[in-house]
């Protein structure tokens, strides 16, 4: 006798529990889809010991007819397809057909569901996959179902279950992104008989994040809509004050479907890149619409996660939109502990000011500040002659050897061209000559003006204190050095064909063995930023040229912090390493805490950060500014009262 024999249909939904059933959660999450499903305008969740001891869904959808009823709990049942091209354009959350008859197999359930305002209905009672009671009953239109005792009987799943605390956390959870994900819908959540959340279901996303996140976290998010001929994308995402300490706060919709997906998360994430401190994250409710032949929604048993047919494309167009939706806004934080009053409760202000325009050749590099500047300003290299220390940088002189010119805003070039062939700087690069070196940034961001700000003087060296009509200003100088900087630099590690100048006497660096061997395979890498290094033999490399506006006398810091990033990717991005390397020159190149600016090296200092295109957060994602309105410092004084 052979073997292999059919496994028995209830030891079969026991085991497929375990892969839809992994806890509570599990369950809430396939009874609210199935209740959106249904056409569902009112959902109301209530759970008891975390969902262990009861979970209750009841919605006043479409209903289950009397005789589909319990076919629903049968393996492989549903309505949502039927045929396999169904399969690559799912437009229902739920669909396999497994959801049901699982959590019977594994809890006491009863299902009670209406089609009609009759008032009468059909109850269904299952208890372990056993049907206990199939009858009519009086029942509003809707379903209801309610889960009682899950894992009862299978107590090694039970045992794995966590705290009440955590699991309501679970719970807390899927309720709150089903509810970011249908705002016109009106969901209550309740637990051991305390509300814990209840949104309106007008349709209104900033109300579901206010009931979810609070009001502050509402109004501090900025509406996202982009579009293009495959997808559409709109939502909320937060302005850079608004972080939090882990993704969480992060919800991914495509096409109403909640998901986890790093297709969608590192966009989001690079988006926000020089503007989010160091392991601090945003906060953003983002809904991807697409036709459903380009994702793949069969792919993860509890349908979490998603494939994407055009998946470059995808994050081109996330980032895209996400850049532009987060550099729509200026954030100047409030440095007042008082709240400002009801009719103006944001913590971030929009200012428009006019300041000098920009031209073409202003956008190219940066204005250096006054002679006191002790700043290391990035200086030529030249073959013949050593660069001038930082301590004697030529008065005015910009990172790039323009000079500064009386009127505001003003270049003339006094730099010398490298070769004949060279391009000036004012003339466009071809397309294909930036590519070649990086990617290009997906978008330029149209940043709100900087407000205009007068001198006032300088505290502890370190922070310029300013003032206009609405308020006083802190600024740290040297993080708004950095970021001036950082874009000039930015800007130039994406024109490496111009960049380097061969070195008078050429600098060695030594790593380890191990290190070496990566090195010798990723030179390639180097010289897409302009620096040429070679193998000397053992464990040294030989630097033989960098770029010339390098910050003199770091160039070898620069090119060894270059290294030890190479050395410990596993592959290259040369976008990203275009950033890190334009941070690294940036923080070596600016001016430190606790040293003295004048009035006029403060100023100009002021006027070209006014001019950059992101200047409320350095490239480490600080912020470089903190304002105090007026009514905040009369508030402190007493002036005012309400």
């Amino acid at each position: 006798m052979g073997i292999i024999r059919s496994l028995d249909e209830h030891l079969a939904n026991q085991i497929a529990a375990g892969e839809v059933v992994e806890r509570p959660a599990s369950v809430l999450k396939e009874l609210i889809e199935n209740a959106v499903d249904a056409g569902a305008s009112r959902i109301d969740v209530s759970a008891e010991e975390g969902g262990l001891h009861m979970l209750r869904v009841a919605d006043n959808g479409s209903g289950i007819q009397p005789d589909d009823l319990l076919l629903a709990f049968q393996r492989h049942a549903t309505s949502k397809i039927s045929t396999g091209k169904d399969l690559f354009q799912i437009a229902t959350l739920g669909f396999r057909g497994e959801a049901l008859p699982s959590i019977a197999a594994v809890a006491k359930v009863k299902c009670v569901s209406s089609t009609d305002d009759g008032g009468l209905g059909q109850l269904l009672e299952i208890e372990g996959g056993a049907v206990k009671a199939n009858r009519e009953t009086n029942a509003p239109k809707g379903t209801e179902m309610i889960v009682k005792d899950l894992f009862y009987n299978t107590p090694a799943r039970l045992k794995y279950m966590k705290t009440i605390q955590t699991e309501l956390g679970h719970l807390s959870d899927i309720v709150y992104r089903q509810a970011l994900a249908r705002p016109d819908i009106a969901f209550t959540f309740s637990h051991n008989g305390n509300l814990l959340l209840r949104t309106p279901g007008n349709g209104e996303l900033r109300q579901v994040v206010a009931a979810i996140y609070g009001t502050s976290s509402a109004k501090a998010m900025i509406e996202l809509k982009d579009e293009n001929p495959d997808y559409a994308l709109h939502g909320l995402t937060a302005m850079p004050t608004e972080t939090r300490a882990n993704r969480n706060a992060l919800t991914f919709l495509v096409n109403g479907r909640y998901i986890r997906s790093q297709a969608l998360m590192q966009p989001v994430m690079q988006a926000y890149h020089t503007l989010l401190p160091l392991h601090r994250f945003p906060l953003a409710v983002l809904d991807l619409r697409m036709h459903p032949s380009l994702v793949d929604v069969n792919v993860h048993p509890a349908k979490l996660e998603v494939r994407f047919s055009k998946e470059n494309e995808l994050r081109a167009f996330v980032e895209s939109a996400v850049k532009k939706a987060v550099s729509s806004e200026a954030y100047i934080p409030s440095g007042a502990a008082t709240r400002t009053p009801k009719t103006n409760m944001w913590v971030q202000e929009q200012i428009r000011f006019q300041v000098p325009p920009v031209t073409a050749e202003d956008s190219e590099v940066p204005a250096a500040l006054a002679k006191q500047e002790v700043a290391a300003a990035p200086q030529e290299h030249s073959s013949g002659t050593a660069a001038p220390s930082p301590r004697e940088s030529v008065v005015g002189e910009s990172p790039s050897g323009y000079a500064w010119k009386p009127q505001a805003g003003q270049y003339s070039s006094t730099t010398r061209e490298r070769d004949s062939g060279r391009q000036a700087l004012s003339e466009p690069i071809p397309e294909e000559t930036w590519k070649a070196a990086f990617a290009a940034p997906a978008v330029k961001p149209q940043v709100p003006d900087f407000p205009e700000l007068g001198w006032i003087g300088q505290l502890h060296g370190t922070y310029i204190v300013a003032q206009n009509s609405n308020g006083l200003y802190l600024i740290d100088q040297h993080a708004a050095h950095e970021r001036i900087h950082y874009e000039f630099y930015y800007d130039k590690f994406g024109r490496p064909e111009e960049a380097s100048q061969e070195l008078l006497l050429p600098v060695t660096l030594e790593f380890a063995p191990d290190e070496c061997t990566v090195l010798r395979s990723r030179l390639a890498a180097f010289e897409s930023a302009g620096v040429y290094m070679e193998d000397f033999g053992g464990n040294t490399f030989i630097i033989r040229a960098v770029p010339h506006w390098f910050p003199s006398g770091d160039e070898a810091a620069i090119v060894r912090e270059m290294a030890e990033w190479i050395i410990q990717e596993r592959s290259v991005d040369l976008r990203v390493l275009r950033e890190k390397a334009a941070i690294m020159c940036s923080c070596k190149a600016s001016i430190k805490a606790n040293q003295a600016l004048t009035r006029e090296s403060g100023e100009k200092l002021l006027q070209r950060l006014g001019e950059c295109k992101q200047p409320y957060t350095c490239p480490h994602g600080r912020p470089i500014v903190v304002s105090f309105s007026t009514y905040e410092l009369e508030k402190m004084f007493k002036r005012v009262t309400s």
